[in-house]
Order: C-alpha cells, then structure tokens, then sequence
C-alpha cells in the first residue's frame, strides 16, 4: 500500500501572524482549513511572541494546532498556500511580517526533503514560539529525526520572549 493511505494522520501545523487583526488571522486561517476538510483536533495557547530571523518588526501572535488529515503532505502544503494568498500573504522577505504565516511541524512520524517541502519543519526544534505551544497540547511527541520528546526540545530554547496572549491583554 505505502503512500496510497487514506486514514487520517497526526498532523501539526504553526500558525502566526503580526500584521493586521493578527488574531482575527489566526482565526479566519483555523475557519478556512476546517472549510477544506481539516479537523482541527486540539488548539495550544495563543501567544505573543518577540520576531525570530529578523528582529526588526511588529512581534506576532502565534498558536500551534494538531490536525487529523488524509491528504497527502504535498496536496496539504498546497492548501495551506492557497489559504495564506486567499487571506493576504503576500510573498516577501525571508522571515519579514505577514498577515499569516501557517508551517507544517510534523506529519506524523513522517521525514520529507523535497525542493518543495521538509518535514519536520527544520527550524522547529530551534523555536521557542513553536515548542512552548506544541509542549502544551503535544509534550510527549517525539520528533522522528532527532528522536527527543517536544518537552525535551523546548528545555533547550529561550522562553523569556514568548507569553501567554491571555494574559498580555489583561
């Protein structure tokens, strides 16, 4: 059988934004990828986060969400594209502001390096704005290339640049 399978896969996905209604992005990004068949199966905290890569830029709203899909990972990465141009993105600087920004951490247990697409995401383990929220709803979830659990990963990232949004609205 191989890559014919058709049951749904463990998916996670990072969301982020730190242009416009950056929460309401977020938001209208979950709706759009429910509306192309996407169950979203547990949602992280949302939070604010200081720009990774290049410094010089509003900071971003950021939340990670488990999916269950039977799409395979090229046709996901296709949808997930399609959404951020239906809601905005515009192709810019590498790592510069966007209205959303939606990256693929892990599809499963899952190792792609394609032109295309790699999984896992290759910067993920370096993130605190991508391992504090995947801690919260996934701690146990071993990356299958480096072979740590998620929390172990996040002990090693700085976390003082990355809060509760909750709690930074108050």
């Amino acid at each position: 059988m191989g890559e014919n399978r058709t049951y749904p896969v463990r998916v996670f996905l990072s969301l982020g934004s730190n242009l416009g209604e950056k929460e309401k992005n977020i938001s209208k990004a979950k709706d759009l990828l429910k509306k192309k068949g996407i169950e979203i199966i547990k949602e992280s905290s949302i939070y604010l986060t200081s720009p990774w890569g290049k410094k010089d830029q509003p900071w971003f709203l950021n939340q990670v969400i488990e999916v269950a899909t039977s799409l395979p990972p090229e046709e996901l990465l296709n949808i997930i594209k399609g959404i951020e141009k239906e809601l905005g993105r515009e192709k810019g600087e590498k790592w510069g502001p966007r209205i959303i920004d939606i990256d693929i951490l892990f599809y499963g247990e899952k190792i792609i390096n394609s032109p295309s697409l790699t999984i896992p995401h290759p910067y993920l383990h370096e993130r605190a704005f991508v391992l504090i929220p995947l801690t919260e709803i996934a701690p146990e979830f071993a990356h299958p290339v480096l072979k740590k659990k998620v929390k172990e990963l996040k002990e090693k990232v700085a976390e003082e640049e990355v809060k509760k949004w909750e709690e930074e609205k108050m």
